[in-house]
């Protein structure tokens, strides 16, 4: 049974709606899939859908103290969504369990003719293989990413604490030079792609747009042909290289959700900087609620894995949310 439908950002940009957070109603509860992310953090609801072309799902996800899934690109169809950017959106999944995720995207997976990005693929046992138990502990790679410097003292805190809960299932991996590109890359894509999917909005209805909405529509018609070209070349070469972690020992890479809780205020959806590489790469992403800032707000440690990986991943997380539960 459908709920209802819950607020989500000004065109799942950055411009926030009037969603509050359930923790602290002064701060954010993240963007653009702000509505369904507190919906399911308040207890309005069990699971929740929402977008994410940057990082709409795993930021509100990990503001409010829920468990924000991305699944890789193409996986569930995105017919029916209102379209920023095809190449990075991507459906978004909120529920308080990684099993209720699981159960929630073996109902949604599938080929969907209305979205040319999904593909024929045999069924995926999401709910067994995410409620099983890995046949080995699983090894993380800790990436910290260029954006490191942003998070702040609780989140720094609490990841040197988990790294040393871990001990041996964790090391840390620095990225490799191209990967640091990606940011750019990412606004390059979504910048371009943006406008052309607001064309009509922008030209007939500008000024009603947030300032925020209308630079982002004015920077993608000024990007080159040739520059939208090149980022859209490089997706794959960084997701080989990433994907290298993975066929090494790897099972999943370890990193921050966002920099640190919910800022306070309500003027802005927060940074997510920590969710571009992986939606950049269509990699699945997932943001489990395992620790808490020195506010009481909580922080979002997120897992992501290989492309196709998804099922997997779902085993890993729990396997973490687990091992961790009150001791981080």
């Amino acid at each position: 049974m459908i709920m209802g439908k819950t607020v989500t950002t000004e065109f799942a940009y950055f411009f926030p709606g009037k969603t509050r957070n359930p923790h602290n109603f002064e701060h954010t509860p993240g963007g653009s899939s702000s509505g369904s992310a507190a919906a399911v953090a308040s207890g309005m609801v069990p699971l929740a859908l929402g977008s994410q072309t940057n990082g709409s799902t795993i930021r509100p996800a990990a503001y409010c103290g829920v468990v924000g899934f991305k699944p890789t690109h193409g996986l569930i169809s995105r017919h029916g969504v209102s379209a920023l950017s095809r190449t990075l959106d991507h459906v978004g999944l909120f529920a308080r369990t990684v099993d209720d995720i699981a159960l929630l995207t073996e109902q949604l997976i599938g080929h969907d003719e209305a979205d040319p990005d999904t593909r024929p693929r045999a069924k995926i046992p999401f709910i067994n293989i995410a409620g099983e138990e890995p046949p080995l502990e699983p090894m993380f790679a800790f990436v910290k990413t260029p954006m490191w410097e942003r998070t702040d003292d609780d989140t720094r805190e609490g990841f040197t604490e988990l790294m040393e809960h871990l001990d041996k299932l964790a090391e840390e991996v620095e990225l490799f030079p191209s990967a640091t590109e990606a940011w750019d890359q990412h606004q390059t894509i979504m910048s371009a792609e943006m406008a052309l999917n607001l064309e009509r909005q922008y030209n007939t209805g500008r000024a009603r747009l947030s300032e925020k909405l209308r630079k982002q529509i004015e920077q993608g018609l000024e990007v080159r042909a040739i520059d939208y070209q090149r980022a859209l070349a490089r997706i794959d070469p960084i997701h080989k290289s990433l994907l290298e972690l993975f066929e090494q020992r790897y099972d999943a890479i370890i990193t921050p959700a966002a920099p640190g809780p919910a800022p306070k205020g309500l003027d802005a959806t927060g940074d997510p900087s920590f969710c571009t590489l992986w939606t950049l790469c269509g990699m699945p992403a997932i943001s489990l609620p395992l620790m808490q800032a020195k506010n009481g707000l909580p922080i979002g440690v997120q897992l992501v894995g290989p492309r196709g990986g998804d099922a997997r991943l779902l085993r890993t997380a729990r396997w973490l949310a687990t091992r961790v539960a009150g001791k981080v």
